[in-house]
């Protein structure tokens, strides 16, 4: 199924999550030298981008999704999911992780973003009408829109000869 417009945003941050997921992946083993630089990039991905993207799903994807009840348990997992990670940025950000545990949080993420695009927004745009979504996306827009300017890579200016 084509994803909704509305979903779009968040279907396009999960995009750039999965690419920093293939890259640890194909790091892995992660050495004990890699550790502190991989940790250093899984925090700022957090800062810049998920920590906004998060707080998006949970006020309002998770909360319209709540109106279906064959939603619930699905919603109940995806938090677990997201408290799961918010430790594991956590302690990225302390420079905590081991190197074994910087491989377990890249499956960890990568499959909680097939479950939500695959399970949880299959089903939205089954269950929500039109005007729904387009009243989800209005409000996603407006709360990511922080996450994309955090996200801005700088102009680099060039130099006249």
């Amino acid at each position: 199924m084509l994803r909704d417009k509305n979903l779009v945003p968040l279907s396009r941050q999960h995009q750039h999550a999965l690419a920093l997921c293939v890259r640890i992946e194909r790091a892995s083993p992660i050495s004990e030298s890699d550790r502190a630089q991989w940790q250093m990039e899984i925090a700022q991905h957090f800062r810049a981008e998920i920590r906004i993207h998060f707080d998006a799903e949970e006020q309002f994807v998770f909360s319209g999704a709540r109106r279906f009840s064959e939603l619930d348990l699905l919603v109940e997992v995806l938090l677990s999911d997201h408290a799961w990670l918010r430790e594991r940025f956590s302690r990225a950000e302390a420079q905590s992780l081991a190197s074994g545990e910087i491989a377990e949080f890249a499956q960890r993420l990568s499959g909680h973003i097939r479950r939500e695009e695959r399970e949880l927004f299959e089903r939205l745009q089954e269950v929500m009408n039109g005007e729904e979504l387009d009243a989800m996306g209005r409000k996603l827009e407006q709360r990511l829109k922080d996450a994309e300017q955090a996200c801005a890579l700088p102009v680099k200016k060039q130099q006249l000869l």
